[in-house]
């Protein structure tokens, strides 16, 4: 049995974001339960993010904390409790995940996951929360997506803009050939924190034109010399590991369309010439689909998991180095 993926992301423990004026003034952000409307939170000025890392306990219907988490006991397990709504003082909201560490069926530890940026010791009031939409926002977070005019290369060789793209048309894989697009999806988001798209500059990694595309988006590089140290010559890289404020950096501001192309596997597909990943359907990321997709789909989209190329995917510790980006360019080039 394939071992279920491990992911990282950026968290803040409850501690580092407290009420400064309301009913529960002075304690940290927790529980749905012990909530209250129009509580106003800062967060502080030493507060940083860091980074968790989990993995899905499918059987046990939980997320599990995994080894190398900076944050949390690897092996307790993970909830999600609710989404928040806050607003800032210049009138506009943003939104907010706080997830629950379990130890021996109690709380161990609440963690704060912004889904904008927060500003440290700046107001911000609870105007909203609830725990219905809390799985399908962070479903939507872990969505792979190309942004709008993202070319893609079908298995005729033409490439098309993904808003182009109708269900049933075949696209080159790089692992199974021709394979034809079950059901594509398509949302408009405000270009903040987690939902910013990371832009890789033409060139960057032989990419023919600018790529944009959701953070937590990997790519697939195949390593003709070991540049980055990591043992064998396929490798998957996050995109937002990448970011070099040079030639990969993200695009904060305005909105975004996002399309998500989902297929009967997880494909590696050539998005304006990169091998990229498509949707992946998991237990954090089957909680964002349209109702019914899965069972429409038929019974293939639970094997999503067990592609082998999930096995290359490369810890953020192996590409924050200078010149990731350039020595990636270089492994992957013939010359």
């Amino acid at each position: 049995m394939t071992a279920a993926a491990s992911h990282t992301i950026p968290v803040f423990p409850c501690e580092a974001f407290r009420v400064s004026d309301g009913v529960a003034e002075g304690d940290p952000i927790s529980f749905l339960d012990d909530l209250v409307l129009d509580d106003v939170y800062q967060l502080s000025r030493e507060a940083r993010r860091v980074a968790l890392a989990y993995s899905s306990d499918t059987a046990a219907q939980c997320l599990r904390i995994e080894t190398g988490s900076e944050i949390g006991t690897p092996g307790n397990a993970l909830y999600l409790d609710c989404c928040l709504t806050l607003m800032a003082t210049d009138g506009t909201t943003l939104e907010a995940l706080v997830m629950v560490e379990v130890e021996a069926d109690e709380a161990a530890n609440v963690l704060l996951l912004p889904l904008a940026p927060l500003r440290a010791e700046s107001d911000y009031r609870l105007v909203g929360a609830d725990r219905e939409s809390a799985p399908a926002r962070f479903g939507e977070v872990a969505f792979v997506s190309f942004a709008r005019g993202t070319h893609i290369t079908l298995a005729s060789g033409r490439q098309v803009p993904i808003e182009r793209l109708r269900i049933g048309d075949r696209v080159l894989t790089r692992d199974s050939g021709p394979q034809e697009i079950r059901w594509i999806g398509e949302t408009t988001l405000r270009a903040v924190g987690d939902f910013a798209p990371v832009v890789i500059r033409a060139g960057a990694l032989f990419n023919t034109r600018d790529l944009l595309l959701s953070p937590e988006h990997r790519l697939f590089i195949y390593q003709r010399r070991d540049e980055i140290g990591v043992g064998r010559a396929e490798v998957l890289v996050k995109v937002r590991h990448l970011i070099d404020n040079e030639t990969v950096y993200q695009q904060d501001g305005g909105f975004v369309d996002y399309f998500q192309l989902l297929f009967d596997d997880h494909q590696i597909i050539y998005a304006e010439g990169i091998a990229a990943e498509t949707l992946l359907v998991d237990s954090r990321t089957r909680a964002a689909l349209p109702r019914g997709l899965a069972t429409r789909l038929g019974e293939t989209l639970p094997n999503h998991e067990a592609r082998h190329h999930l096995d290359y995917e490369v810890q953020e510790d192996m590409v924050r180095r200078p010149d990731t980006v350039g020595r990636l360019r270089r492994a992957s080039s013939a010359t």
